[in-house]
Protein backbone atom coordinates (compact mmCIF):
# COMPACT_ATOMS: atom_id res chain seq x y z
CA UNK A 1 0.00 0.00 0.00
CA UNK A 2 1.45 3.74 -1.02
CA UNK A 3 0.84 6.48 1.05
CA UNK A 4 -1.29 8.96 -1.01
CA UNK A 5 0.39 12.68 -1.76
CA UNK A 6 -1.88 15.23 -3.15
CA UNK A 7 -0.63 16.50 -6.51
CA UNK A 8 -0.87 20.63 -7.08
CA UNK A 9 -3.60 19.95 -10.01
CA UNK A 10 -5.94 18.01 -7.40
CA UNK A 11 -6.69 21.33 -5.32
CA UNK A 12 -10.02 22.55 -5.73
CA UNK A 13 -10.60 25.36 -3.33
CA UNK A 14 -13.85 26.47 -2.42
CA UNK A 15 -15.08 30.06 -1.28
CA UNK A 16 -16.56 30.76 2.35
CA UNK A 17 -18.54 33.36 3.54
CA UNK A 18 -17.81 34.01 7.05
CA UNK A 19 -20.20 36.95 9.33
CA UNK A 20 -18.25 38.14 11.63
CA UNK A 21 -20.89 39.53 13.85
CA UNK A 22 -21.27 39.00 17.39
CA UNK A 23 -18.08 36.20 17.26
CA UNK A 24 -14.79 36.36 19.04
CA UNK A 25 -12.04 37.24 17.58
CA UNK A 26 -9.56 34.09 18.34
CA UNK A 27 -12.33 31.86 18.03
CA UNK A 28 -13.03 33.29 14.67
CA UNK A 29 -9.04 33.37 13.34
CA UNK A 30 -8.92 29.89 14.58
CA UNK A 31 -11.62 28.75 12.34
CA UNK A 32 -10.60 30.80 9.11
CA UNK A 33 -6.74 29.64 9.61
CA UNK A 34 -7.93 26.25 9.65
CA UNK A 35 -10.08 26.83 6.43
CA UNK A 36 -6.60 28.52 4.51
CA UNK A 37 -4.10 26.22 5.55
CA UNK A 38 -6.80 23.26 4.17
CA UNK A 39 -6.84 21.36 8.04
CA UNK A 40 -10.32 20.64 7.65
CA UNK A 41 -9.62 18.89 4.09
CA UNK A 42 -8.65 14.92 4.13
CA UNK A 43 -5.76 15.62 1.27
CA UNK A 44 -4.49 17.46 3.73
CA UNK A 45 -0.44 18.29 3.27
CA UNK A 46 1.76 21.10 5.08
CA UNK A 47 4.19 21.25 1.87
CA UNK A 48 1.01 22.22 -0.16
CA UNK A 49 -1.30 25.36 0.07
CA UNK A 50 -4.76 23.02 -0.12
CA UNK A 51 -6.81 25.56 1.76
CA UNK A 52 -10.04 27.90 0.49
CA UNK A 53 -10.66 31.42 0.10
CA UNK A 54 -12.30 33.17 2.94
CA UNK A 55 -14.56 36.01 2.93
CA UNK A 56 -15.24 38.03 5.96
CA UNK A 57 -17.73 40.25 6.31
CA UNK A 58 -19.04 42.49 9.05
CA UNK A 59 -15.36 43.01 11.01
CA UNK A 60 -16.31 46.14 12.59
CA UNK A 61 -19.25 43.87 15.25
CA UNK A 62 -16.60 41.20 16.20
CA UNK A 63 -16.13 40.74 20.01
CA UNK A 64 -13.80 40.39 22.43
CA UNK A 65 -14.07 38.49 26.07
CA UNK A 66 -13.21 40.51 29.31
CA UNK A 67 -11.59 43.82 29.13
CA UNK A 68 -9.24 43.43 26.15
CA UNK A 69 -11.02 46.24 24.22
CA UNK A 70 -8.90 48.54 26.43
CA UNK A 71 -6.09 46.81 27.69
CA UNK A 72 -4.56 44.90 24.34
CA UNK A 73 -2.25 46.91 22.39
CA UNK A 74 -1.09 46.41 19.09
CA UNK A 75 2.46 48.30 18.86
CA UNK A 76 4.60 49.89 15.85
CA UNK A 77 7.67 51.81 15.58
CA UNK A 78 8.79 53.91 12.80
CA UNK A 79 12.72 53.49 13.26
CA UNK A 80 13.21 56.94 14.68
CA UNK A 81 14.54 57.54 18.15
CA UNK A 82 11.34 57.63 20.28
CA UNK A 83 9.46 56.16 17.55
CA UNK A 84 7.55 53.65 19.44
CA UNK A 85 3.80 53.69 19.44
CA UNK A 86 1.23 51.51 20.73
CA UNK A 87 -2.77 51.78 19.73
CA UNK A 88 -5.97 50.08 21.88
CA UNK A 89 -8.06 47.20 20.70
CA UNK A 90 -11.04 49.55 20.84
CA UNK A 91 -9.51 52.72 18.83
CA UNK A 92 -7.84 50.35 16.17
CA UNK A 93 -11.31 48.60 15.91
CA UNK A 94 -12.91 52.28 14.97
CA UNK A 95 -9.83 53.10 12.38
CA UNK A 96 -9.17 49.43 10.67
CA UNK A 97 -11.55 46.52 12.10
CA UNK A 98 -10.63 44.57 9.34
CA UNK A 99 -7.01 44.81 9.95
CA UNK A 100 -7.17 43.09 13.43
CA UNK A 101 -8.77 39.94 12.27
CA UNK A 102 -6.02 40.19 9.70
CA UNK A 103 -3.31 40.25 12.18
CA UNK A 104 -4.77 37.63 14.37
CA UNK A 105 -5.08 35.08 11.29
CA UNK A 106 -1.67 35.73 10.05
CA UNK A 107 -0.37 34.92 13.47
CA UNK A 108 -2.29 31.54 13.29
CA UNK A 109 -0.47 30.97 10.17
CA UNK A 110 3.15 29.12 9.19
CA UNK A 111 5.67 32.23 9.08
CA UNK A 112 7.14 31.48 5.62
CA UNK A 113 6.16 31.90 1.72
CA UNK A 114 3.53 29.32 2.04
CA UNK A 115 2.29 31.29 4.96
CA UNK A 116 2.29 34.44 2.74
CA UNK A 117 0.47 32.92 -0.18
CA UNK A 118 -2.06 31.65 2.30
CA UNK A 119 -3.03 35.19 3.97
CA UNK A 120 -3.95 36.04 0.28
CA UNK A 121 -6.99 33.97 -0.17
CA UNK A 122 -8.18 36.09 2.94
CA UNK A 123 -10.57 38.78 2.38
CA UNK A 124 -11.68 41.10 5.22
CA UNK A 125 -14.88 43.96 4.83
CA UNK A 126 -15.98 46.09 7.55
CA UNK A 127 -19.36 46.16 6.55
CA UNK A 128 -22.00 43.63 5.03
CA UNK A 129 -20.95 43.99 1.74
CA UNK A 130 -18.48 42.79 -0.29
CA UNK A 131 -17.43 42.22 -4.20
CA UNK A 132 -17.12 38.47 -4.21
CA UNK A 133 -20.57 37.45 -4.75
CA UNK A 134 -19.80 35.32 -8.24
CA UNK A 135 -17.13 33.43 -6.82
CA UNK A 136 -19.40 32.13 -3.72
CA UNK A 137 -22.51 31.54 -5.67
CA UNK A 138 -24.64 33.92 -3.77
CA UNK A 139 -24.98 36.24 -6.98
CA UNK A 140 -26.62 33.38 -9.34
Amino acid sequence: MKTYSVKASEINRQWHVIDATDKILGRLATEVACLLMGKDKPMFSRHLDTGDYVVIVNAEKIRVSGSKLKQKLYYRHSGYPGGFKSIALEKMLKVKPAWVIEHAVKGMLPKNRLGNSMIKKLKVYAGDSHPHLAQTGAGK
